[in-house]
């Protein structure tokens, strides 16, 4: 695998990170090298362009892609809480008609549309544009699990994950090449967590929720987070080859994550903390 902090080319799979926080953007001085935006992925696959979630650091990759030629794309939500669609009223291309994105939710429960909970968050008094005026977009549903099927390079499964309100996790293949996705999720849960293990085997990649440690855990049980440490535990277990610790407390400082970044690699040799900027390419 390689890392960098640049624009990957190229035919081969990759992901880059724009927002690595949760809860909420975290601006300062103490985050200055790992990002306070929060969570925002680009995916590519030669041609093929993919995004996961919308939140505060989408703002950023709307602009960078404004910037280019207008042209299609997916964009998949692991779920609808704040800090992961946060950035979606400030995301240049689904306000231009010329692009044509497709917005997917997996985690509804119920009978809710993704659409219906984007207009809640756009409408006044919360925001003075009506979600109406993406124009760009077109929302769409599925059931968590699905296999989901498309054209182009890469193919994406789906798992569903244990985080309050439900959530997704997701996988692209291509090539003999994978990266999952695992943000938010609670471990715990034996039914979920034995099907995630499956889900995750073998991956080249897997982005994982560590929003605590081991020792903070016991103060937040129930609140959908898990841990580097089960981060590494598990990519241990099923063969992940390089776990990268994502969606960092809104507290954790630069200098914490480094700490963790030390820690997790003296149990996995592969591991890595997720920063902005960074760019994976299995």
């Amino acid at each position: 695998m390689k890392g960098n902090d640049g624009v990957t080319t190229g035919a081969g799979l990759s992901l880059k990170i724009w927002g690595v926080r949760g809860s909420t953007p975290t601006p300062g001085p103490t985050t200055l090298r790992y990002g306070g935006e929060t969570t925002s992925f680009e995916i590519r696959c030669g041609d093929d362009l993919v995004l996961v979630d919308c939140g505060s650091g989408a703002r950023n990759l709307g602009g960078f892609l404004h910037g280019g030629p207008p042209r299609a794309f997916d964009l998949f939500f692991t779920h609808t809480h704040l800090d992961h669609i946060c950035g979606l009223p400030f995301f240049k291309p689904a306000y231009d008609e010329r692009f044509s994105i497709n917005a997917w939710a997996g985690h509804f429960a119920d009978k809710q549309e993704l659409m219906d909970i984007i207009c809640r968050i756009m409408s006044p008094p919360i925001f003075p544009v009506a979600a109406k005026q993406l124009k760009a977009v077109t929302f769409r549903n599925f059931v968590g699990g699905e296999l989901i099927e498309r054209e182009g390079g890469m193919n994406i499964s789906t798992v569903v994950l244990n985080h309050p309100g439900g959530a997704t996790g997701y996988r692209f293949d291509h090539a003999g090449k994978s990266i999952c996705i695992i943000t938010d999720h609670e471990h715990g849960v034996p039914g979920i967590d034995s099907a995630l293990r499956r889900f995750v085997e073998g991956a080249d990649v897997m982005i994982y929720d560590a929003m605590f440690t081991d020792d903070e855990y016991p103060t937040y049980v129930g609140w959908g987070h898990s841990t580097w440490q089960k981060g590494v535990e598990l990519a241990l277990e099923a063969g992940v080859r390089h776990p990268v610790m994502f969606h960092h407390d809104p507290r954790r400082s630069d200098d914490a994550l480094d700490a963790i970044a030390e820690a997790a690699a003296a149990r996995h040799p592969g591991a890595l903390v997720a920063r902005e900027g960074m760019v994976l390419t299995p």
